[in-house]
């Protein structure tokens, strides 16, 4: 039996085991079966997955994605989780810059093919940087959008043959607010402005969502886009 069928074993049954658990006995569990074999990954909205997991597993590698069409206040999370927290902060490029693919693709791909420019400045990188690991963990909820609802706390990336953990898939938006309040966790100053899911800057891949619209509404919006691809 390969070492990949042992992980997809392995994540199968954690689903099970682990889907009553809290966020900080998961990833407990993928520390101790992974090591420095697991990483955690960040769109720097909050730190709150990073935090959760730097409490079970000081020095935890956290993945984060500069695609080039950040915010600065993205930027700017990022920088303070890499100061402020027991974590080691790793930082992933396309291959291109957006000059460089601008010059190939002419400017604004963002506008005219979302999913093209998501696969170049988020997929690809993504799957390149998680090459030195064996599982990794995202914020996903459940609650956040449709597409999300049925995300497993632990479940086997058969993309990427690797084991995939969201700990927080059963948490709401009242129980993030809960623990940033009780934990001082870090936040993007986005969020105060009205954002409430914070992605890359051109308008068309976030925007503020209109009123009584839930919370990834502005990302893609009009488009018909859900999601980036990284979680497909």
């Amino acid at each position: 039996m390969s070492l990949a069928t042992d992980y997809e074993a392995l994540a199968n049954a954690a689903a099970v085991e682990l889907e009553e658990a809290p966020a900080q006995e998961i990833l407990r569990w993928a520390a101790e079966h992974f090591g420095k074999r697991f990483c955690v990954t960040s769109s720097m909205e909050d730190a709150v997955v990073a935090h959760l997991a730097s409490s079970v597993f000081p020095g935890v590698d956290v993945v984060f994605l500069d695609t080039g069409y950040h915010f600065a206040e993205t930027i700017g999370t990022r920088d303070a989780v890499a100061a402020v927290l027991p974590v080691n902060v790793i930082t992933l490029k396309p291959l291109q810059t957006v000059a460089e693919q601008d010059a190939r693709y002419g400017a604004n791909l963002h506008d005219r093919d979302p999913d093209l420019c998501c696969s170049l400045r988020k997929v690809e990188p993504l799957n390149r940087g998680l090459g030195g690991y064996d599982a990794w963990a995202t914020g996903l909820r459940r609650d956040e959008s449709p597409s999300r609802a049925n995300t497993p706390v632990v479940a086997w990336d058969a993309k990427r043959r690797k084991v995939k953990l969201a700990p927080i898939a059963r948490w709401t938006q009242a129980d993030v607010d809960a623990y940033v309040a009780a934990n001082g966790v870090l936040l993007n100053p986005l969020l105060w402005e009205g954002y409430t899911s914070i992605g890359c800057s051109p308008l068309s891949c976030t925007a503020k969502p209109g009123e009584g619209e839930q919370g990834r509404a502005g990302r893609w919006a009009g488009s018909g886009k859900t999601e980036c691809g990284i979680h497909l």
